[in-house]
């Protein structure tokens, strides 16, 4: 039998240097399976990454060698057969007896067919992708449009914002109708001409102040002076050549407190609204006193004295346009928010619906306030309010809804609603010899 190593170790050595002699070969002897184990752990996972190096050298090689195997590798030609060859030189050579010579070509031939069409398209190309970014730059470009005389009117008319001149012109003279006294014809025709201009002036300043804000939005790109129609400097002129002749006409023509107005009313719109429109949500109370004023003007220019009766022709117009404005801001949040304007419709909605609300609701108080002032027949109140209750209730509608639809119902309704609530108001006026009956006892 042979002799395990146990033994022989104590045999050679006893004492305590055998002893740890044996302590020492036990424990080699109980941790070899461990060992063992982890050597071939790691013979694995060394055998795990080489075959992963390989695959990742095969991919690598396979993705550079792609485009090589996917060219169209030319067929080659078929070997000829000698005797063929023997054949067809002899032909070769008849037949280049019998055809007559003719003179080489002075074109050198250089270059092959196929690189010069190769040559030619790149070159194509080339031009093709510089003219139209040549294009693009000039587009991006600002460059002023050729006026020509018979757009200057056209141009003109939208730079002064023409429709929203005759509604100014309009409600100066229902104020001025609606005054009492005389109706004096000259007087209204210097009236309604010197407010016209001073509209006219007031908007093209309002749009010179904001050419890079409308070039942001759908509504207003395509003013004149944001297409480049017109210069600035016309349109500058323009303005100024309205507001002089305006205001000599409002203040010499008519009286200095309707000249005084009209260059207040000026300097509102352009100095205070314009620039509130990008700070603040007050610009819409600002803009509806702006449109307050012309029928205060009108009856002014009438009477020569701010009266109750102009005051409350005033608050109609103030309350009016809140409905008017906040329905139609109320479908263009989108284009005010990208022109960068500060509107209730953008930041403050349940804001913008509750004072249309208020403000509809305000015009049945107006209205019967006026035969109160005795600017109209109590018959006003009667017959406008069919007319004020559908308008507050498209008010509440709008307030409540809060969609789309109904801010264009009530933008729509406010625009006959003005109109024909003007014509109710001159239709009942209060004659001047009404009020005297009423005064005078019976005898």
């Amino acid at each position: 039998m042979a002799a395990s190593p146990h033994t022989i170790s104590s045999r050679l050595l006893t004492g305590s240097v055998g002893g740890c002699i044996w302590y020492l070969e036990r424990r080699a002897i109980q941790g070899l399976p461990h060992r063992v184990t982890r050597l071939f752990r790691n013979v694995s996972n060394q055998w795990v990454t080489l075959q992963r190096l390989s695959f990742l050298k095969r991919m690598y090689v396979t993705q550079l060698h792609r485009g090589l195997s996917q060219r169209v590798k030319p067929k080659p030609e078929p070997p000829a057969s000698p005797f063929l060859e023997h054949t067809s030189s002899g032909q070769a050579r008849a037949d280049e007896d019998e055809l007559p010579s003719f003179p080489a070509p002075s074109r050198p031939l250089s270059r092959k067919p196929n690189e010069e069409l190769v040559e030619l398209e790149a070159t194509s190309i080339v031009d093709h992708s510089l003219d139209t970014a040549k294009e693009k730059k000039e587009e991006r470009q600002w460059k002023e449009m050729k006026l020509h005389t018979d757009d200057l009117p056209g141009i003109l008319a939208r730079l002064s914002k023409i429709k929203l001149t005759a509604l100014v012109v309009s409600t100066t003279s229902a104020g001025f109708a609606l005054a009492p006294g005389p109706f004096d014809w000259s007087c209204f025709l210097l009236t309604s001409l010197g407010t016209g201009l001073a509209s006219c002036a007031a908007n093209s300043i309002n749009q010179f102040f904001e050419v890079p804000f409308d070039s942001n939005m759908n509504r207003t790109k395509n003013r004149p002076l944001v297409r480049g129609q017109i210069s600035p400097l016309l349109a500058v002129s323009f303005a100024t050549c309205c507001a002089v002749p305006g205001v000599a006409l409002l203040t010499w023509g008519v009286n200095p407190l309707t000249g005084a107005l009209g260059v207040f009313n000026i300097f509102l719109y352009t100095c205070c609204y314009t620039p509130l429109k990008r700070v603040s949500i007050t610009n819409t109370w600002v803009g509806a006193v702006v449109g307050a004023i012309p029928p205060v003007m009108g009856w002014t220019a009438a009477t020569g004295s701010l009266d109750a009766g102009a005051l409350l022709l005033g608050g109609i117009l103030y309350s009016w346009q809140f409905p008017h404005f906040n329905a139609l801001s109320w479908g263009l949040r989108e284009d005010y928010s990208r022109g960068g304007y500060c509107m209730m419709s953008v930041t403050h909605p349940a804001l913008c619906r509750r004072v249309a609300l208020r403000h509809c609701l305000a015009l049945i108080a107006l209205s019967t306030a006026a035969p109160v002032l005795d600017i109209t027949t109590w018959v006003f109140p009667v017959i406008s309010l069919p007319i004020n209750l559908y308008i507050s209730y498209l008010g509440f509608r709008f307030y409540v809804d809060a969609d789309r639809r109904s801010s264009r119902k009530l933008f729509f309704c406010s625009l006959w609603h003005l109109p024909l609530l003007l014509l109710l108001m001159l239709t009942c006026k209060q004659r001047p010899g009404q009020e005297g009956d009423k005064g005078e006892a019976p005898s």
